[in-house]
């Protein structure tokens, strides 16, 4: 069988060598080709047609949906893997819909970053598991099976203040004074908040507070 024939898209010139580097341990992948722009990206896919695209959200010149929408309006067959910094819904449900078979975090391992593409490659879809359950939900959103039109019912009314206050700025010792409890009980809630948001940094729940307003 082939090797599957992997182009990746990121302007960040040390992340293309290091998965270059990796990826080269496994006789079934090979890298094809590298692109450090939105249009450099759509040019080698339309000359080298690869079976799998890795490619970043966020590149110059050309966004990565846009980069996403044409290749698969120009190159059905060929398989695009996201691979970003970005695990927020307002990123990830836009590439899903868009036509991405795949979405991995940046902070994923090489290995995940090898089972996405065989997977894809395979013609089946892969989510980096933090993320899979944020998708499956706001699927049952849709569906109906919830009233609600937010995934932030899964939070407790006090994760929801925590919540507000974060995206506000304000630090533990403060969300503690304001809401009365201690700076322990603000940091369970905050690992919970994480956990359930699939989010892994402060910056990141103060980027989706203020999405919510």
């Amino acid at each position: 069988m082939p090797p599957i024939r992997v182009l990746i898209a990121d302007d960040h010139a040390v992340l293309r060598d290091s998965l270059k580097a990796f990826l080269a341990l496994f006789p079934d992948i090979q890298v094809i080709g590298e692109a450090s722009s939105g249009i450099e990206t759509l040019n080698q896919a339309r000359q080298l047609r690869p079976d799998v695209v890795l490619l970043d959200l966020a590149m110059p010149e050309l966004g990565g949906l846009d980069v996403l929408r044409r290749i698969r309006n120009d190159l059905p067959e060929c398989k695009v893997v996201i691979l970003s910094q970005y695990e927020l819904p307002d990123y990830i449900l836009p590439a899903l819909r868009e036509g991405a078979q795949g979405y991995v975090l940046k902070r994923a391992s090489g290995q995940e970053v090898v089972q996405a593409i065989r997977t894809v490659a395979n013609g089946e879809a892969y989510l980096h598991p933090s993320i899979a359950g944020l998708v499956i939900q706001t699927a049952l959103l849709h569906s109906g099976h919830s009233s609600s039109k937010h995934p932030n019912t899964v939070l407790t009314e006090r994760e929801k203040d925590v919540l507000a206050l974060i995206g506000e700025g304000k630090t533990n010792s403060e969300i503690a004074q304001i809401l009365s409890i201690s700076t322990k009980t603000v940091d369970k809630h905050r690992a919970s908040l994480m956990k359930k948001l699939g989010i892994s940094t402060r910056a990141g729940l103060i980027k989706y507070a203020l999405l919510q307003k």
